[in-house]
């Protein structure tokens, strides 16, 4: 199993990268006592889920020179462990404080410097022992996403965003988590060939049909181009997750077989998962009709 333990100055971005890092398949848990990770470590032993464990820890977590004892003892265990540290300018991290209206957890009532003083100086030990430090001044969110992804995703069949191909009819309403809605029913229906009608856009029958008109084939060829230029414009956004839907009338036949042409021509990427769901496939059969 892999232990990250996720640190840093407050305000560098801790919370931020531990969403990134739940994004990438880590079970990870917050602002967790220092006693308690021993623990954690013996609860992932015994569950299949939690291989891969991101432990967020900070000044409120207790006395944190008992870390350097406990990461001792994991390694002595065969377990990989790494500690990753956030760490941020005095000045970005006072103005970040002050953009949020928030108290520093060890500012006891001083001012935000005075509380910044005190968590550099506790912190000072745990920097040095980390594995990795990343200053997040100047980055943009999608900047620390890049480099965590870097860090922290080589050996993993991890990628930059999933990509969602959905056929759905629009009889029965557009797919609320839709982010591109792409309406075919301008194409040739087979649903008026009494052969043809009830099979569906799996079968070669109806995708021999939808697709021997030529402004089948060149619409998914622009459709194709289109999506092809749009991931990597939104993979450098931060964007993780996209669904492109395609819709007939029933989402039967031509939503179907649009969905599986554009499906096929984009498997094989690198940098983006990609899977393929037929919302309404089954419905009208399911009515009777």
């Amino acid at each position: 199993m892999k232990v990250l333990i996720v640190t840093g100055m407050s305000g560098a971005g801790k919370t931020t990268a531990m969403k990134m890092l739940e994004d990438m398949g880590y079970y990870c848990i917050d602002n967790l006592p220092i006693q308690l990770i021993d623990k954690i470590v013996d609860l992932s032993n015994e569950t299949a889920e939690m291989q891969k464990v991101a432990l967020g820890i900070d000044v409120r977590s207790g006395n944190l020179v008992n870390i350097s004892e406990i990461v001792n003892k994991l390694k002595a265990m065969d377990i990989q462990i790494d500690i990753l540290f956030l760490d941020a300018e005095d000045e970005v991290l006072i103005k970040r404080f002050k953009e949020t209206r928030r108290n520093h957890p060890l500012a006891l009532g001083e001012r935000i410097d005075k509380g910044i003083q005190r968590e550099r100086k506790s912190l000072e030990f745990l920097k040095k022992h980390s594995s990795c430090i990343i200053d997040t001044s100047h980055l943009l969110t999608r900047e620390l996403k890049s480099e965590i992804e870097k860090i922290y995703s080589n050996e993993y069949d991890y990628k930059n965003m999933f990509v969602t191909i959905l056929s759905f009819g629009f009889k029965y309403g557009i797919p609320t988590d839709s982010d591109l809605v792409i309406d075919v029913r301008f194409l040739p229906n087979p649903y008026y060939i009494d052969d043809l009608r009830p099979k569906t856009g799996n079968d070669k029958e109806i995708q021999d049909y939808v697709m021997q008109f030529r402004e089948s084939t060149e619409f998914l060829d622009k459709l194709e181009d289109m999506v092809r230029f749009l991931l990597p414009k939104y993979i450098s956004e931060g964007k993780n997750q996209l669904v492109i839907s395609i819709g007939c009338t029933g989402g039967k036949h031509r939503s179907v077989t649009l969905a599986n042409e554009l499906y096929n021509r984009l498997q094989g990427q690198n940098d983006f998962g990609l899977k393929i769901e037929h919302r309404d496939i089954g419905k009208d059969s399911l009515r009777g009709k």
